[in-house]
């Protein structure tokens, strides 16, 4: 859209104008710079009636940079179809490089209709919506049980519970007056990290993130890019939440506690994650434990960090995802189309209202060349029954897509 008055002022310095139209959301906006292009000119003289006499000298305008984007069509088109109506985002990233191959978030909205004035009829049908101006792909929410990838993280890391831990699970496990209960209400009797992640035991994690202590399991989680923008080319990114003692001195008058340390060992509580960081962290355990920084605009340079976690740490919480599809919460992904997968379920509560669903995988397990991250607001149900489908269905596109590219002459025999 046109430049405003006070947009205007800040940036006539660059060469703007009035009336120029800029760049106002999305890559548009944080891209602006480089789409942009300079106005061309040219000096005239005139006679003193103002009649044209001669050019003087001339500077021809510079068209902006060409970019080209990560995103590969007809994915976006199939995560969009497969989200739906549903109030939610679903994430596709290649766990090697952080190229987004899909983004889609829903509410949404066509941003044609701030190309002019738009009637109080046009906005009321928009906004009837419910907030389709957010893009929830980078937006906080209580990431759930996907997050015990860190505290398992934390726990190995930390030496105080080894790869070949195995604890006791219950009912509840209580901290600081508050009973954390298993989603079952009734335990998995003894387990270790793979039985644990396969079936999800709170009262496991729950565990281990209060003999490893709050300062350690954030610690463990800022490393895996949580409370921190992943730094996408979208200026709309919000950062999550990872609090710590000063947040809660700050934002709630009191210090930091254990239940605090229980509830974001699994994923609730003030912890806040976005799909996308979620599909990040998710890009560790699938490339060798790289943290690899998301874009949109294709690169020679890709940003990876080596997390320089231990290879047993690394290999017993993809042992533990792979078990989540295998014959824990996600074996919505056994079917012929995805390559062998791995994988994590998360189901957030959000009192007063229905559960936040999620779930995130890659594939194939040994040579990771996709992660998806579907995450449902509200929408009631588990993690593996209700995010799951959506993530195996997109999987499965890309794998479909991946065989037609590689076959394109490749044709289904009918039968005669």
């Amino acid at each position: 859209r046109e430049l405003t008055p006070e947009e205007f002022e800040t940036r006539q310095a660059e060469g703007y104008r009035l009336q120029d139209y800029i760049g106002k959301l999305g890559l548009e906006a944080s891209l602006e710079s480089r789409l942009r292009g300079e106005w061309g000119g040219q000096e005239i003289q005139v006679d003193r009636d103002g009649r044209f006499v001669k050019i003087l000298g001339e500077k021809p305008a510079q068209a902006g940079e060409d970019l080209r984007l990560t995103l590969d069509a007809e994915l976006q088109k199939v995560a969009q179809r497969v989200l739906g109506r549903r109030k939610g985002a679903i994430v596709a990233l290649d766990p090697r490089n952080g190229d987004v191959l899909a983004m889609a978030s829903y509410p949404n909205f066509d941003p044609n209709i701030f190309s002019d004035r738009i009637s109080p009829e046009k906005w009321a049908a928009v906004t009837a919506q419910g907030d389709p101006f957010i893009n929830r792909a980078i937006r906080g929410f209580p990431p759930a049980s996907t997050f015990k990838v860190v505290t398992a993280a934390a726990g190995m890391e930390s030496g105080k519970y080894p790869a070949n831990t195995v604890l006791s699970t219950s009912p509840y496990l209580a901290a600081a007056g508050v009973r954390f209960y298993e989603w079952n209400r009734a335990g998995f009797g003894a387990a270790g990290y793979v039985k644990a992640m396969a079936w999800s035991s709170n009262t496991f994690f729950g565990q281990v993130g209060r003999g490893v202590g709050g300062e350690t399991l954030i610690d463990w989680s800022r490393r895996f890019g949580f409370g921190s923008p992943t730094g996408i080319e979208l200026n709309e990114e919000t950062s999550g939440l990872i609090p710590d003692d000063d947040w809660t001195q700050e934002r709630l008058e009191r210090p930091w506690n254990v239940g605090d340390t229980v509830n974001m060992s699994i994923g609730q509580g003030l912890t806040l994650a976005t799909p996308l960081q979620v599909a990040q962290m998710f890009a560790v355990t699938a490339n060798g434990g790289y943290l690899v920084q998301p874009h949109l605009v294709q690169t020679d340079t890709p940003v990876k960090t080596s997390l320089k976690m231990a290879p047993s740490t690394l290999e017993t919480i993809r042992q533990g995802l792979r078990a989540v599809v295998t014959n824990g919460t996600g074996t919505v992904l056994n079917i012929p189309g995805i390559p062998t997968a791995a994988g994590k379920s998360g189901t957030a509560e959000a009192p007063p209202r229905e559960n936040h669903a999620w779930f995130g995988a890659f594939a194939p397990y040994d040579e990771a060349e996709i992660v998806v991250v579907a995450f449902a607001e509200h929408s009631g149900g588990g993690g593996g029954s209700v995010a799951g489908p959506m993530v195996r269905d997109v999987m499965a596109a890309y794998f479909e897509l991946k065989e037609k590219a590689e076959n394109p002459e490749a044709t289904t025999a009918t039968p005669e």
